[in-house]
C-alpha cells in the first residue's frame, strides 16, 4: 500500500491486489453482520452492500475530518464486473423464453416499459434541480431495474466518460435504497390487491374460495432453480459433479471467451465514437455463445455452474465498488435523490397495478406477479422472490408467478434495460 503525506493529509493508495483483498474481507464482514442483524436479511440487503458501505462510511469520515484520503485500483473490479455480466448473458437461453411462452414475453415487455418510464421520471427531476440530466438515469432504471451491478458499471462510466460528478456514489445509494424499498413495498401492495379485489386464492382464507391444495413454493423454486439459482438439488452426487474442477473450468473458459470477444467489440465501437460500458459487448457475446450451443448441441453451458461464477464475481465486484465510494459527493444530491426515489415508488406501484394486475388476468397469480414486479423493479430478483413468497406463504402457491417473474428479473430485463439506458443516454448527451 502506497502512503504519502500531501497538503497536510495522509493519502493511501491500494493497488489492484490489495483492493481485491479488502473486497474479499469486507464481503465476509458483511456476511457476518447479516447473520447478526436479522433486518438485513429481511430486507434482502446483500453482504457486499453491508461490508462495502462500512468501508465507504469510515473513509468518508476520515476524509471529512482531514485525517486521510483513500484511492483504490479498479483493474480487478472491472474484470469481476465483466465476468458477472457475461454470466447474465450465458443464462439467456432462448429455450427458456420459449418454455415460458407469451406470458414471459409480455412480462418482459412490461418490465422494459418500466425501464423507460423510470428514466422519464428521473430526468426532469434532475433537470429541475439544475443537475446533469444523466443524473436522472442514475436515479432511474440504472440502479432500480438494473440493480447494484448496473449502478456500478454505468456510474463509473458516467463519471469517467461523461463527467457526471458523484454518479457512482449516487447510483449505489439509489440501488441500496431500492433493495430496502423493493422488499418493503412489494408484499403489502400485493396484499392490498388481494384484499380489496377479494380474489380467489389457493387457500381460500376469507378473501376467496377453497381450491386444490397448493404446491409448496420450494418445489416451484426448484423447478426454475436451474436458471435463477433459487432452487436446490436433490441429488448430492449430481451437485458434487457439477462443481468439479474440470466442469467449472469448462464454463469459466466460455465466460473468458465471451469477455475476450466483448473487449474487441467495445474497442472498435469506441474507435467509431460509440462509448458504452465495457460489459455490454461481453454480455452480447455470451448470449450468442449460449444460444449457439443450445441450438447446435455442439457444447453445453451449465446454468448452475455459470450462476456460481456469477455470484462470486458479483460479490467481489460490488464490494470493491462500494468500498471506493466517495460518499461526501452525495451531500448536495441528497434532496434530489430522495425526491426521485419517492417518485419511483409511486410509479412502480401504479404500473404494478395497471400493467400487471389489470392486464395479466386480474386474478391471484397477477396480484403475486405485481408484487414481484415491485420487488425487482426497485431492487433485484431476490427482492421479488421475498415479496412473492410473503404472499404465497399466506394465501397459497402461484406457480405462474414463480416461473415468469424470476426468468424476466434474473436476466431478460437486464438485456433490455442495458439497451434502454444506452439509447436514452445517447439522446441526452
Amino acid at each position: 500500500m502506497e502512503k504519502v503525506f500531501i497538503n497536510g493529509i495522509w493519502q493511501f493508495k491500494f493497488d489492484m491486489l490489495q483492493a481485491a483483498a479488502l473486497g474479499a474481507i469486507m464481503y465476509y464482514f458483511g456476511t457476518w453482520l447479516r447473520a447478526k442483524i436479522p433486518a438485513l436479511v429481511r430486507y434482502s440487503i446483500p453482504a457486499p452492500a453491508v461490508g462495502g458501505l462500512t468501508v465507504a462510511v469510515i473513509t468518508a469520515v476520515l476524509q471529512a475530518k482531514g485525517v486521510a484520503s483513500f484511492a483504490f485500483d479498479g483493474t480487478l473490479q472491472t474484470i469481476f464486473m465483466i465476468s458477472f455480466f457475461c454470466t447474465v448473458g450465458m443464462n439467456a437461453s432462448y429455450k427458456l423464453v420459449l418454455r415460458g411462452g407469451l406470458m414471459v414475453v409480455a412480462f418482459w415487455a412490461v418490465s422494459s416499459t418500466v425501464s423507460i418510464l423510470q428514466n422519464a421520471v428521473g430526468i426532469p427531476i434532475a433537470t429541475g434541480f439544475g443537475l446533469n440530466p444523466l443524473m436522472g438515469i442514475i436515479g432511474g432504471s440504472i440502479p432500480l431495474i438494473g440493480g447494484l451491478g448496473t449502478a456500478g458499471a454505468f456510474g463509473a462510466l458516467f463519471e469517467d466518460e461523461y463527467g457526471v460528478a458523484g454518479a457512482l456514489s449516487a447510483g449505489i445509494a439509489c440501488a441500496t435504497f431500492g433493495m430496502v424499498a423493493g422488499s418493503v413495498v412489494g408484499g403489502p401492495v400485493g396484499e392490498w390487491i388481494i384484499k380489496t379485489r377479494r380474489l380467489v386464492t389457493p387457500r381460500g382464507a376469507s378473501h376467496g374460495i377453497f381450491s386444490k391444495g397448493p404446491l409448496k413454493d420450494d418445489a416451484v423454486l426448484e423447478e426454475i432453480g436451474e436458471f435463477t439459482q433459487a432452487g436446490t438439488h436433490e441429488d448430492a452426487e449430481e451437485e458434487e459433479e457439477q462443481v468439479s474442477g474440470p466442469h467449472l473450468m469448462r464454463n469459466l473458459s466460455w465466460i473468458l471467451v465471451a469477455a475476450g470477444f466483448g473487449s474487441a467489440v467495445s474497442y472498435y465501437l469506441k474507435r467509431a465514437g460509440i462509448t458504452l460500458p465495457p460489459y455490454l459487448g461481453a454480455m452480447l457475446a455470451a448470449i450468442i455463445i449460449r444460444n449457439v450451443g443450445d441450438k447446435s448441441e455442439w457444447y453445453e453451458i451449465d446454468s448452475k455452474c455459470v450462476g456460481m461464477i456469477g455470484d462470486i464475481s458479483l460479490g467481489l465486484y460490488i464490494t470493491m465498488a462500494i468500498n471506493s465510494l466517495q460518499l461526501l459527493q452525495l451531500a448536495n444530491l441528497a434532496m434530489p435523490l430522495l425526491i426521485m426515489m419517492a417518485a419511483q415508488i409511486v410509479l412502480i406501484v401504479t404500473l404494478a397495478y395497471f400493467l400487471v394486475f389489470m392486464a395479466f388476468g386480474r386474478d391471484y397469480d397477477s396480484a403475486v406477479m405485481a408484487g414481484g414486479l415491485i420487488g425487482f423493479g426497485l431492487g433485484a430478483t431476490p427482492n421479488a422472490l421475498v415479496c412473492m413468497q410473503a404472499l404465497t406463504n399466506k394465501y397459497g402457491a402461484s406457480e405462474k408467478a414463480f416461473f415468469v417473474v424470476p426468468i424476466v428479473g434474473a436476466f431478460l430485463v437486464d438485456i433490455s434495460n442495458a439497451a434502454v439506458i444506452a439509447i436514452m443516454t445517447g439522446f441526452i448527451r
